[in-house]
């Protein structure tokens, strides 16, 4: 694993148990299974590129 890069910003962040599920349910969706921070970036970054 790279280290992280030195402008990125650390972001702690509760959720529910059955959020939580279905975000590894999500990731599991994806060929490569990214970790759970990688899988929030790609589901925030995909909201924001649809101009939300």
């Amino acid at each position: 694993m790279a280290p992280p890069r030195k402008d990125n910003i650390p972001l702690t962040l509760r959720v529910s148990q059955d959020l939580l599920k279905l975000l590894d349910d999500r990731r599991r969706e994806e060929e490569d299974i990214p970790t759970r921070p990688e899988m929030v970036r790609r589901i925030l970054q995909d909201y924001f590129d649809k101009g939300r």
